[in-house]
């Protein structure tokens, strides 16, 4: 029995994986705005917590850097690809650099591409994935929602923004719950993203 799947997130042993979030996306994908915007709240979370971030460009030259609104200051990789999953031996490396990492926080597009491999490609590798809902979307919300449902009988986690914060801050005694809970506060209304799980 592994403890792991449990899905407890603590900050020393977590990384954020931010997926293609760019420019050429924005009019293709649904709700590509409150992604872009629960996203950029996940990474200034990780700035908050000290969560090493990594963060991958699909084809840049062709699809634009990642957008403007998000803010990748601090990011400990940025790195153009072309294979859909973010398993790059770059990342792989950096990986083996943080010690301890067990869980990674997943999220951009497209669910059931990108997405989907990368979490596939990291559950082989035995760590546990967390895939947030509220910051992840497709052109085409039938192959979202399938993905996240095919994600979820492999054994990843599912989740929402606000309950991945919290879970990394864990008691609202932590010194940075504060902040954490302002961030969640200033989130935008629901988009009615989450209604199509």
């Amino acid at each position: 029995f592994q403890i792991t799947t449990l899905g407890n997130l603590t900050p020393s042993s977590t990384v954020f994986f931010c997926c293609d979030m760019q420019e050429r996306f924005r009019p293709a994908i649904k709700y590509f705005g409150d992604i872009i915007s629960v996203g950029q709240r996940l990474l200034q979370g990780a700035r908050l917590l000290g969560i090493p971030v990594i963060v991958t460009e699909q084809y840049p030259k062709g699809l634009g850097s990642t957008v403007q609104e998000i803010d990748l200051t601090g990011a400990k990789l940025v790195l153009p690809k072309t294979k859909f999953s973010m398993v790059l031996p770059e990342v792989e490396a950096a990986l083996a650099e943080i010690p301890g990492v067990r869980s990674i926080v997943l999220f951009g597009v497209e669910t059931h591409v990108c997405i989907q491999q990368t979490a596939l490609e990291l559950i082989g590798r035995g760590l546990e994935v967390h895939i947030v809902a509220d910051a992840t979307s497709s052109r085409s919300m039938m192959d979202r929602m399938f993905a996240l449902e095919r994600l979820a009988r492999t054994g990843i986690i599912v989740t929402t923004s606000e309950a991945i914060l919290l879970q990394l801050v864990a008691d609202k005694e932590h010194p940075k719950f504060k902040e954490i809970q302002n961030l969640i506060k200033a989130s935008a209304p629901e988009s009615g993203l989450l209604s199509k799980v």
